[in-house]
Order: structure tokens, then C-alpha cells, then sequence
């Protein structure tokens, strides 16, 4: 909720020949109005959800003008849109809730009228419906992109919820998780603290300040989540605005200041991940390197932590291979758009859960109609 991430892509042939380039990319702050809709998504009504829908698709679809813009190209020269859109629920299968499902705003359908490209969106439901997790799907995409490296590599990203990938040489020995928290708890509290002034810690400055409040730890690290074992994902229902609040709350009455607290979260994102390796990934295979992406690797205090308990594990960004580490999933939806309408399944159901391999995404066919 930082922003639309939105990356200029060219991409060559599909499956395991295809070759990404990086040429732009840009982060487009959200509307004040979209921004708190989307602050309490469960509060809305279905009118407001149904609104927020398409209000986000326009904005979108102004991220999608703003980059060709700055990049000084015309919607005639773009082939495609992928689109994630903005998750404002998941329920996932290990939750163990008797209905499971995902839902993911912004319609496919208003970015292709808006700029006449032939869209790709809603990617998580179909795994979902073949009774995976709907998550994690950049898997597919780490493959593509780290297994020529012929290193055992673990690509992380850190947005607002915190995702890692085993890459090896075999895509049927991939193994990816949501590992817990990345920065939306820190977002959150930074919101809460600052009236809604200021929506993340720039640099870690504030919490660069802090020392870590002990009890508050321990309490975080017995949260239920880290034990359950891949195959799993989560989302801001768990790590997000209530959260948050408690911990906000707990903070003010135990008097522990506010960069004590977010040094503490950043702490336990840290240690949540680390134990993740520990427990689900180092027993099955010795890792060379860790690649980095999201917003969390722009945090110097969060990647600070996590080299020094990663050692001798070499730690760098996902810049090293050509891929800003801002811009890393919004290029993750872009190839598996991509491999959409090649017909390329792109789930892996030894990470997702899901019966079978399946086709992602719905296609809203443009004027350039590919």
C-alpha cells in the first residue's frame, strides 16, 4: 500500500527461454481517497468494494500513462498489461476455515478500455479454485529468473508481506512460503503514530533509533503462523491494521517509545525470517546466496539484521541481476502475464497446495488484441 508499482518489461519468447530486460519503472502514490478505502477494506460495503473495484482500475490505469510518459512511448507500442491489483482480503486453505478465497481489486477490465492494451489480471483465484494457497506465485517467475545462476538461491521479498523462493536447478524442487510479516507492520504503526502524516520509515531512520523491546519480541515470535509448514501464505488480516493497533496500544502502555517498538518489528520480521530458512529451507538444501527485493531491501536497518544472522550466507539485491529491487513483482506479474497468453500453466502446486498446474489469470482482450 506504499504505492502502484508499475515496470516497463521486454520480454522474449516464454517458459524457460524467456529472457527479461528491465527498461523503466516507476512507483505512483495512491489517491487520499483510494488509499483510505483501503485502510479498512472490511469495513466497506458492497457498494463502496464495488466502487473501490473500479476506482482502482483507473488508477491503475494512470500508473500505466505516467510510465509511458517518462519512458516517451504510446499505448501502441505496449503489448500487454499484467496486473496484480491490491489484495483486500485472503483466506487461504491453511487457515482451515471452511470457505476459502482471495479477492484482488482494481478490474482488468477499466485498465484495457482506459488504454486499448490487452490486459492480464486476477492471477491468484484460479489456484485457488484448484485448491492451492493462491500464494506465493512470483515462484514461477524466481525460477525463470535464478536458476541459471547454478547456485542453490533463496530470492526473498519484502513488501508488505514477507515471501521467499528455494531456486535450484529443477523447477520441481522449488519450495516458497509467505514467511510472516514484511513491512506492513511497520507501515501501519508509522500511519497510526503520525495521524496518517506519514505511511512508512524512510531509510529505518526512526526505527535506526531504537533498541528492541524484549517482551514485545518474544511475544511476536510465539505468533502461531511461524509454525505451520509449507505450504502456506498469509496477509494483512493477520500482519496488518489490527495487528498493528494492538501492538500500538500495548506500546503506549507499557510507555515503550515509538522507535523502540518499530525497532522491535523490524527485529521480528527479521528473526521470522531467518527461522524460516532454519526450519523449512536449510534442511533441504545448502543455500549459496540470498537475493533480495521489495521495499524492505531499501531498509538499511532491516538488511543490516539480516546479513549479519544470515552469515556466511552471501546477502545482495535483486539490482545485481539486472532486476530494481522496487520493481522486482511488478516484473514477476509482467512475465507471468506473459506466459498467460502463451498458454503456459504457472502455478507450481508443490508451492501453492493446488491439485494441479493450472493457467493464471483472465485475459480482458484490448484494441491491439495480440
Amino acid at each position: 500500500m506504499d504505492g502502484i508499482d508499475a515496470a516497463l518489461v521486454r520480454i522474449r519468447d516464454s517458459g524457460e527461454d524467456t529472457e527479461v530486460q528491465v527498461e523503466d519503472f516507476i512507483c505512483r502514490e495512491y489517491s487520499d481517497d483510494a488509499r483510505n478505502l483501503l485502510l479498512s477494506p472490511s469495513a466497506l460495503n458492497t457498494a463502496s468494494l464495488s466502487d473501490l473495484n473500479f476506482l482502482l482500475g483507473q488508477e491503475f490505469s494512470a500508473a500505466v500513462f505516467d510510465l509511458l510518459r517518462k519512458a516517451a512511448l504510446k499505448t501502441t507500442d505496449i503489448d500487454l498489461v499484467g496486473t496484480h491489483g491490491q489484495t483486500v482480503f485472503h483466506n487461504p486453505p491453511s487457515l482451515g476455515q471452511e470457505v476459502s478465497s482471495t479477492l484482488q481489486l482494481g478490474e482488468a477490465d477499466v485498465i484495457c478500455e482506459a488504454t486499448g492494451i490487452t490486459t492480464v489480471g486476477d492471477f491468484r483465484t484460479r489456484d485457488m479454485a484448484a485448491g492451492g494457497e493462491g500464494a506465493p506465485l512470483i515462484p514461477y517467475v524466481d525460477y525463470l529468473l535464478f536458476s541459471g545462476t547454478g547456485k542453490n538461491v533463496i530470492a526473498h521479498n519484502i513488501g508488505g508481506i514477507s515471501n521467499c523462493t528455494l531456486v535450484t536447478k529443477k523447477l520441481g524442487e522449488l519450495l516458497a512460503f509467505d514467511t510472516g510479516p514484511g513491512n506492513s507492520l511497520v507501515d501501519s504503526v508509522v500511519r497510526l503514530a503520525s495521524g496518517g502524516e506519514r505511511s512508512f520509515d524512510e531509510d529505518g531512520t526512526i526505527a535506526g533509533e531504537g533498541s528492541v523491546n524484549k517482551d514485545i519480541f518474544r511475544r511476536l515470535m510465539k505468533n502461531p503462523y511461524l509454525d505451520i509448514e509449507p505450504p502456506k501464505s498469509t496477509g494483512r488480516e493477520l500482519f496488518g491494521e489490527r495487528m498493528a493497533g494492538r501492538l500500538f496500544s500495548l506500546a503506549q502502555k507499557k510507555g515503550v517509545s515509538l522507535p523502540d517498538l518499530l525497532r522491535t518489528l523490524v527485529e521480528f520480521t527479521a528473526c521470522s525470517i531467518v527461522s524460516a530458512y532454519e526450519r523449512f529451507i536449510y534442511p533441504r538444501a545448502d543455500v549459496e546466496e540470498v537475493v533480495l527485493s521489495g521495499g524492505g531491501a531499501r531498509n538499511p536497518v532491516m538488511v543490516s539484521r539480516l546479513r549479519e544472522k544470515l552469515a556466511p550466507t552471501r546477502l545482495c539485491l535483486s539490482d545485481e541481476y539486472g532486476i530494481p529491487a522496487d520493481a522486482k513483482e511488478a516484473v514477476g506479474f509482467a512475465v507471468l502475464a506473459n506466459e498467460t497468453v502463451c498458454g503456459n500453466r504457472t502455478n507450481v502446486p508443490a508451492v501453492t497446495g493446488a491439485r494441479d498446474a493450472t493457467f493464471l489469470g483472465k485475459i480482458s482482450i484490448g484494441k491491439n488484441t495480440l
